[in-house]
């Protein structure tokens, strides 16, 4: 297996790399004191984003996207990871892939406009009462008999919708009907967040991603006609599946950059910070919790990657996906901590982006599937083919 990067792949992180650390890394501060992401400079980096040709970079050359690989596309994350959340994401957009499976006219309407930075979607699963849960959904669509021309009714509420309060328009999963074991079907909608019935409420102040804001969504028998309906009826969860995939490795990927960042801020303080007359890396105590921290880091760096190779080859399976999740989210949690106890008492102030490291290290073992819904997923791998 040839481990070096390609040209191209080289030069798709150097300008990712670049791009960060001219137009994200000056603004983190302003949005860790203010929790807020200013919508004139969220529109001044995708902007910029765009012209850097590092907007939607996730979508196929045949939508207009940049028709990366998965592999380059994790490296492409990772870079941008090493950014404050709520700059690379909210910023340099990448819209769903849920998007992908959409009608021709429901591509003019709502993929290609994501893609040209003139739109921006979110997506409702979650809600109060069904989280890992899914088959737990309240929200329900039911198909309207009126005299509307059809369509669909919807009523329900999701919550931690993140950036909705942004979006224009959200994917919607809900509950159709029934399957053949009697269990909820859902189905997945494109809906206008200026729809009538549909209310976007301010979310929960959240102590992870200072600016990524969180809403719920209210919808209060909100009509939308038959063309919102986005891919086969009854068949949301698997297509929201397909994003699983994709964001799951998008988190190890961004989980990867912050740790490397961590990291580095602690190689050079421990190199130059002198205490008992010598740099500190000279003592154990402190060397060893480097080389921990590197080889927890490179592990999870090639697992994540080796998930990426399999899913442009068509080979990786849900565990390989969750192998990855689980390993970089857990890894990042002991890099940051370590990076802070590295420090010492500086590594809390807010003059690092230790602290912030830190604290958004939280979330992500809990979002895109909790890290004892990534070890169900393995176990389930390893016991299935025995009958456990």
């Amino acid at each position: 297996m040839d481990f070096g990067l390609t040209d191209e792949q080289r030069s798709i992180v150097e300008v990712t790399r670049a791009f960060v650390e001219r137009e994200l890394y000056p603004h983190e501060e302003e949005v860790e004191r203010t929790g807020v992401l200013r919508p004139e400079l969220a529109a001044q980096i995708r902007a910029r984003a765009l012209a850097a040709g590092i907007y939607a970079a996730n979508m196929p050359e045949e939508v207009g996207g940049a028709g990366l690989d998965t592999v380059t596309w994790v490296l492409y994350e990772k870079e941008l990871g090493k950014a404050s959340y709520a700059l690379h994401y909210t910023g340099v957009v990448r819209p769903s892939n849920i998007l992908l499976a959409g009608t021709e006219a429901q591509r003019e309407r709502y993929l290609y406009p994501c893609v040209r930075g003139e739109k921006i979607d979110c997506l409702a699963m979650t809600e109060p009462g069904a989280g890992s849960d899914m088959r737990a959904m309240r929200t329900r669509a039911t198909r309207d008999g009126s005299a509307n021309g059809g369509g669909w009714r919807i009523r329900g509420t999701k919550h931690f919708i993140s950036h909705a309060d942004e979006a224009d328009f959200v994917i919607l999963v809900a509950v159709t009907g029934s399957d053949e074991a009697g269990r909820p079907a859902m189905s997945t909608f494109l809906v206008d967040l200026d729809t009538p019935g549909v209310t976007v409420h301010d979310g929960y102040r959240n102590v992870s991603h200072r600016g990524y804001t969180n809403s719920v969504l209210d919808f209060d028998d909100a009509h939308v006609t038959d063309e919102a309906l986005l891919g086969e009826e009854g068949k949301g969860l698997e297509l929201a599946g397909t994003w699983l995939g994709s964001t799951r490795l998008q988190v190890a990927a961004t989980c990867l950059g912050r740790a490397e960042r961590a990291l580095d801020l602690s190689v050079r303080h421990a190199a130059s910070r002198e205490q008992f007359g010598q740099p500190i890396g000279r003592f154990q105590g402190v060397g060893f919790k480097l080389a921990d921290m590197a080889s927890e880091l490179r592990a999870a760096e090639l697992m994540t990657l080796h998930a990426a190779w399999k899913y442009d080859q068509g080979t990786a399976t849900d565990a390989d996906i969750a192998m990855a999740k689980l390993k970089a989210t857990e890894m990042l949690a002991m890099v940051a901590d370590e990076a802070i106890q590295i420090h010492g008492g500086m590594g809390l102030m807010d003059e690092l982006p230790l602290e912030r490291i830190w604290r958004d290290a939280r979330i992500e073992r809990i979002w895109d599937g909790t890290s004892e819904i990534q070890r169900h997923i393995i176990s389930r791998s390893l016991l299935r083919p025995l009958g456990g």
